[in-house]
């Protein structure tokens, strides 16, 4: 879609007018193409003392004049005094971060620090990368991911997403990796090699993002929607909708290995305003037809070390205004991830929620003009997402490399303003 305020800002005269006045001046993000390496630049890595990721981190560092990225290894820090080591490797580099440049501090769960200071500490990492994602601005990235002890071999795959163009709008967000029950060897340019994915709601906009960038990377995708060009044509809120999906999976490709339950809608109304038919229409297809659907795929029909993965929506973190079922509907996909995670992993698969802000799409493009500009620029990176960036996300999620990240909720907004 068309941004004529970046076109504006980002030409010689608007350019200078834009900083004379203070105004947003985006620029525009790195994204990935196929043949591109993971990051086109140097990496710089450091560590607290006691950090247990040196071995892992080695292997990115790559020394030179502009860093295009930051690595920091925090696990070693274990006390308020010792978060001093943040700024002693942060403050002389952060400057020199190259546009669309990557933050990424590293640390251990509070919870498996060991004791009420390191725990104290360890979450205190949050505040820095949230504020660092403010400040480096030009279309750089600043995340936080925890890595459980004994999960320092299962880092890779986050690291590759996350210090790649692949995470573009990606900012100011926590990661958690928990040690997975396999550690398989990936093949990282076909890394959905040999897999079949199911995708609700691929006929347009980002689901047909998410089925195109999952087929890039070796998957067999299943595109499943009400119409259009998909392999499966389905109301997914039909009563034999979960046998029907089963059925074809297992008859026409013997389960399926990641399922992706894009399909929603929006149907905004005030509460008061609202009828009990926008209201339960809508809940039945974003989230009761899932709920359904994954009861019959887990029988048997999702195979071993699986992936499921459900679109959220900042909304159902910060809320909206109209929005009262649409947001709850949201919620609902992420009280899901939080509720089967642990379920899941007993049989090493993963479930997993990305979340996204404002994404330019056909939808948006027709929001009010006032409300569409004041979703493009109240994010770190002053301008929308592309389904592209909600589909690498997913992708990644649904990686075999991705063991360890399960039960989490990723926000694919630019570090919108809204919400936490």
């Amino acid at each position: 879609m068309t941004d004529r305020y970046s076109q504006l800002v980002n030409n010689p005269l608007g350019r200078v007018v834009a900083k004379n006045v203070g105004l947003p001046q985006p620029v525009e993000l790195e994204r990935f193409s196929p043949g591109d390496p993971v990051i086109s630049g140097p990496v710089v890595v450091g560590a607290a003392p006691g950090g247990r990721l040196g071995d892992v981190l080695r292997a990115w560092e790559d020394a030179g004049e502009q860093p295009k990225a930051l690595v920091f290894d925090a696990t070693g820090i274990g006390s308020s005094a010792e978060l001093v080591e943040l700024y002693r490797f942060f403050h002389p580099r952060i400057r020199e971060l190259a546009v669309s440049g990557r933050v990424v501090v590293l640390g251990t769960p509070p919870d498996d620090a060991g004791g009420v200071g390191a725990a104290t500490a360890q979450r205190a990492l949050e505040g820095f990368t949230r504020s660092v994602g403010k400040e480096v601005r030009r279309g750089a990235t600043s995340q936080l991911v925890y890595v459980a002890p004994g999960a320092e071999d299962a880092i890779d795959s986050t690291l590759r997403f996350l210090l790649s163009p692949k995470s573009a709008y990606v900012s100011g967000q926590v990661v958690r990796i928990g040690r997975p029950k396999t550690l398989p060897v990936v093949d990282w340019q076909q890394p959905l090699a040999r897999t079949v994915a199911l995708v609700t709601g691929a006929a347009r906009g980002i689901g047909k993002a998410i089925a195109e960038t999952m087929t890039r990377d070796g998957a067999h995708v299943v595109t499943l929607d009400v119409a259009g060009d998909v392999e499966l044509e389905l109301d997914i809120t039909s009563g034999d909708a979960p046998a029907r999906v089963a059925e074809h999976l297992t008859d026409r490709h013997g389960g399926v290995d990641i399922v992706v339950h894009n399909a929603g809608v929006t149907r905004d109304k005030t509460l008061g305003r609202m009828t009990e038919d926008l209201w339960s229409g809508l809940m039945d297809i974003n989230l009761s037809s899932a709920e359904r659907i994954d009861e019959r795929l887990l029988d048997g029909v999702l195979r071993e070390n699986g992936r499921i993965v459900g679109v959220s929506s900042i909304s159902g973190i910060a809320g909206n205004a109209g929005q009262a079922n649409y947001a709850t509907s949201k919620a609902g996909v992420i009280g899901r991830v939080r509720a089967l995670a642990p379920i899941l992993a007993e049989r090493g698969a993963t479930i997993n929620a990305v979340a996204p802000g404002f994404i330019e799409t056909k939808m948006t493009a027709e929001m009010p003009f006032a409300t569409r500009e004041a979703g493009r620029r109240m994010n770190s990176m002053a301008q929308g997402g592309l389904p592209i960036d909600v589909a690498e996300t997913v992708a990644w999620f649904a990686s075999p490399g991705s063991g360890g990240v399960n039960g989490n909720v990723v926000r694919v907004c630019g570090q919108s303003l809204l919400g936490a």
